[in-house]
């Protein structure tokens, strides 16, 4: 097990191994033993260094919905706060309901150094089957974008009650 000079923080590989379940020893080690000396890793590049992994261009941002039902509508609700109409794109087929947009305003060509960046910006979507059966028709489904909250409105399907079948 790596751990850092001072032996009272642990290495990610400690970390890892114990939110994975991997590492039984994890307990603060007793500084009146003789610890092995283990090779060090190399701390991970900074910012600075160009160190950030990229890869995660290649997925767009999740977008967070509740979803919820009345007696005879389905509601969707995603909070879109700082997206305009024309950079959303919500639609509908075999049940199945998209919404991607690009939220853009994040990027400052007179940045020279991010502090802490935790806001999303870029493309994003989310795919979700809606859990009960809706009309599609452009009269059964209404969209609104009020206060950074998107709103969508379906009626459902009528659904006859089950049939009982008698056996013989």
């Amino acid at each position: 097990m790596a751990r850092t000079n001072s032996d009272d923080l642990l290495m990610e590989d400690d970390l890892a191994a114990a939110f994975l379940g991997g590492d039984e020893e994890l307990t603060a080690p007793n500084t009146n033993q003789e610890v092995a000396e283990e090779p060090t890793q190399e701390p991970a590049e900074s910012v600075e260094d160009g160190g950030w992994d990229d890869t995660t261009d290649d997925f767009p941002g999740q977008l967070a919905v509740d979803v919820f039902e009345t007696a005879d509508k389905l509601v969707v609700k995603a909070r879109t706060a700082g997206i305009s109409k024309s950079d959303l794109d919500v639609s509908i087929s075999d049940n199945i309901l998209t919404i991607s947009g690009v939220l853009s305003g994040g990027e400052d060509e007179q940045t020279t150094r991010w502090h802490i960046q935790e806001c999303y910006w870029g493309e994003f979507s989310r795919t979700i089957a809606l859990p009960v059966q809706v009309k599609e028709d452009e009269n059964s489904v209404k969209a609104e974008l009020k206060d950074g909250v998107l709103t969508i409105t379906f009626e459902k399907e009528k659904t006859e009650a089950p049939k009982k079948i008698a056996i013989q």
